[in-house]
């Protein structure tokens, strides 16, 4: 029997490899500046503008994103792992429950307070889509994936936090996390959206609000 050998253009396989580094090097390059251009030039900038910002064509932005919503999600998704990371880690440096609430809250807002612009771009998905949970249709949208996973590793983090508690004896305290997480998310883009002044509360102010809400309700604690 013959012995078939196989045989490697080990040329054209070099070339195709340096292609393919270049191509991802350019492509996280293109992402990077386009997060600087939003953060700068806000939510609403076209891909001609942050093309512009880049120093570069918009036919580039094309060929590595498809679109606005394509370069939308991409960045999404890297903008909000980073949130999911950076709040989980927030809650479990805690070991009572109030602390790793509040500590999650806090970081929370501190992450969209850094950047309101990048912020509002990249959860520009809708509301129901993104707290739909896990039989949510996200499949086409990175960015409502991500932002999916956030918002469940959150909730399961909060849940089990919750167990440990007396109120946990609830039949509907599972629906808790998610309630909890819609309202710091629509409490926290209101506060972004109020001009600077005297009647917009600190992030501080806002996040012992937000967590006595969440822990006591609107009432606060009870003497």
């Amino acid at each position: 029997m013959n012995k078939i050998t196989e045989v490697f253009d080990t040329a054209t396989d070099g070339r195709a490899a340096r292609w393919e580094a270049h191509r991802t090097a350019r492509y996280q390059e293109l992402l990077k500046l386009a997060r600087k251009a939003v953060h700068k030039l806000g939510p609403q900038a076209s891909i001609q503008e942050i093309a512009t910002y880049a120093h570069t064509s918009k036919p580039v932005y094309y060929r590595y994103f498809g679109d606005k919503e394509g370069l939308r999600q991409a960045l999404g998704a890297l903008v909000i792992t980073d949130f999911r990371q950076r709040v989980i880690a927030a809650g479990l440096a805690k070991t009572d429950e109030a602390s790793a609430l509040h500590a999650m809250v806090t970081a929370y807002l501190e992450l969209a307070a850094n950047s309101p612009n990048l912020y509002f771009f990249v959860t520009a998905s809708p509301r129901d889509t993104a707290l739909a949970g896990p039989a949510a249709d996200t499949a086409q949208d990175a960015s409502a994936g991500a932002l999916n996973d956030f918002f469940d590793d959150v909730s399961s983090l909060i849940a089990e936090r919750l167990s440990k508690l007396p109120a946990a004896e609830s039949s509907a305290i599972s629906l808790w996390p998610r309630a909890a997480l819609g309202m710091v998310r629509a409490a926290g883009e209101q506060w972004l959206c109020l001009p600077e002044g005297a009647g917009k509360p600190s992030l501080n102010n806002l996040a012992d609000e937000l967590t006595s809400w969440l822990a006591y309700g609107i009432a606060g604690p009870s003497n």
